[in-house]
């Protein structure tokens, strides 16, 4: 198979919850060439050695054992550098595709195409609107908070039809050129967990590439499991990774005094949040 028609599907591994298996096979049942690399962070949940052997003599899939929890990023990092296909996709393993995602979403991708992204819904055909985002800056989050909609971070009005050109688009999946992804470098590693996608479409626009929301396609997420089983563990990281981007991305950031405030006001939220996890945790 040539790698021009091949489209490899990166699916990263962290103790993901029931749904993963149904992920993989919508994912094969694609109605493109596709291959299926699952990358393991250091899952105690037995599935990626069950889906090891499950697909043991199908060479459309493979399994990377990372033996640690590496991180987001760095586990499609390592994916992709067993990626034979023209086409990247990343995909949550609690995301369900139809046969058609990949090819609808591949239609959107042009000579200066470097992101393309799908409408993310739960199974109420809710939209989360992670799916159609602008960047967090400082400025537009003081305005979302005072409810100025006009100047947020999440973008209201009606959902496009076809490719519309956005901020951000939902890390649950993402369809890449290679060589867009290989000059961009990948996944940016310092960020363990969260806003990785955020970060990846900035740099991308920085660079000169369209970040493309393809509102014909709709693909359903799920709620996986790494999120319920570790929820301090996700949430400091995620934190984390909040004032990473903002310290990367923000000019507000050059400002020592903003830049001090901004890191206190992230950790106390943090803080404040332990609470409430541990006890819902207790409760399930």
């Amino acid at each position: 198979m040539k790698p021009a028609d091949l489209t490899s599907i990166i699916i990263v591994l962290a103790d993901s919850g029931p749904l993963t298996r149904e992920c993989v096979e919508r994912a094969l049942a694609s109605d493109r060439p596709v291959e299926v690399i699952l990358v393991d962070n250091g899952s105690e949940d037995g599935t990626p050695e069950q889906l090891d052997r499950s697909y043991a003599t199908d060479d459309r899939v493979r399994v990377v054992y990372n033996r640690a929890n590496l991180g987001f990023g760095p586990a499609v990092n390592r994916g992709a550098t067993h990626a034979r296909g023209r086409l990247l996709l990343v995909l949550n393993p609690d995301c369900l595709v139809e046969p058609t995602t990949i090819s609808r979403m591949a239609a959107h991708v042009g000579p200066h195409t470097g992101i393309v992204g799908a409408l993310v819904q739960d199974a109420d055909g809710h939209v989360d609107p992670a799916s159609r985002r602008r960047d967090p800056l400082l400025g537009r989050v003081i305005a979302t908070k005072l409810g100025r909609g006009s100047g947020g971070i999440d973008i209201g009005g009606p959902l496009p039809s076809g490719a519309e050109p956005v901020e951000i688009v939902s890390g649950a999946i993402i369809l890449m050129p290679r060589g867009a992804f290989d000059t961009l470098g990948g996944f940016d590693e310092t960020f363990f967990l969260h806003c990785e996608d955020m970060d990846l479409c900035r740099r991308a626009r920085d660079m000169g590439y369209q970040v493309l929301l393809a509102g014909d396609v709709r693909v359903l997420h799920g709620k996986g499991g790494s999120s319920r089983h570790r929820p301090v563990f996700v949430s400091r990281h995620k934190h984390r990774s909040m004032y990473l981007w903002f310290r990367r991305h923000d000019p507000a950031a050059k400002n020592p005094l903003l830049r001090g405030m901004v890191w206190l006001g992230t950790w106390a939220h943090f803080l404040l949040k332990i609470p409430g996890q541990l006890l819902r945790k207790k409760r399930r």
